[in-house]
């Protein structure tokens, strides 16, 4: 059964790190004053796009999540509203981005950082309601070039005990797999520590995103 599940792992990384070849897509961003490049991944949720960039060592995983008004199948140009990234579709936020006609709709943000491997703590920040924005443009070869900044409200989280003890070495080694997928991929696996198996302690700080871009290739 192990030999099993390694060669179905194998056969998933091989296929994902072919698809990361392919990955033209590209994002940076200065996270706290440090230089954040990678390839972002995109994928339709819904009727919200989400862009995840990730990367290694430690993990990291910023993800920004758009959502349209007039045509939910697409991205369109123009200005975005970014939100409280745990709360965004409510109906104040939709109201206030509806009513002001400058916005094609909403965006909200977070980012997760481990700050203690394998992923036993995280530092998380989340965007919050503060007039931010995202501004999206279309190039001449139809791939979308995004600009942001931002302010994040940090928080910190750390692995309960029982979790680490009760989940033994196949906690340790599920954390292992996803490390792998995340890398081999370019998708986030397993990265988020809410719901999880962790605590949020006590410190809360900020997380400042500054000179945000990001393009996507739409084809």
């Amino acid at each position: 059964m192990k030999t099993f599940i390694t060669l179905i792992i194998g056969l998933l990384v091989t296929s994902a790190s072919m698809a990361q070849i392919e990955n033209n897509n590209t994002l940076s961003v200065m996270i706290d004053g440090k230089e954040y490049k990678t390839q972002p991944r995109r994928i339709m949720i819904g009727n919200l796009w989400w862009v995840t960039a990730n990367a290694i060592k430690p993990d990291k995983s910023l993800r920004i999540w758009l959502g349209g008004y007039l045509n939910p199948d697409a991205i369109e140009e123009g200005t975005y509203l970014v939100v409280d990234a745990d709360r965004p579709d409510t109906k104040e936020n939709r109201l206030k981005a509806e009513g002001m006609g400058k916005y094609k709709g909403l965006a909200a943000i977070k980012y997760v950082e481990e700050t203690r491997e394998p992923r036993m703590e995280y530092h998380v920040g989340k965007s919050q309601n503060g007039n931010e924005t995202i501004v999206v443009k279309k190039a001449a070869d139809g791939s979308l070039q995004a600009t942001f900044n931002g302010t994040l409200a940090g928080s910190y989280w750390k692995e309960k005990a029982g979790a680490t003890v009760f989940g033994g070495v196949g906690r340790l080694m599920n954390k292992m797999e996803d490390k792998v997928i995340t890398k081999a991929s370019g998708y986030d696996s397993g990265i988020d520590p809410e719901g999880n198996g962790y605590r949020k302690q006590d410190k809360t700080d900020q997380i400042v995103l500054t000179n945000g871009t990001f393009m996507l290739k739409m084809k």
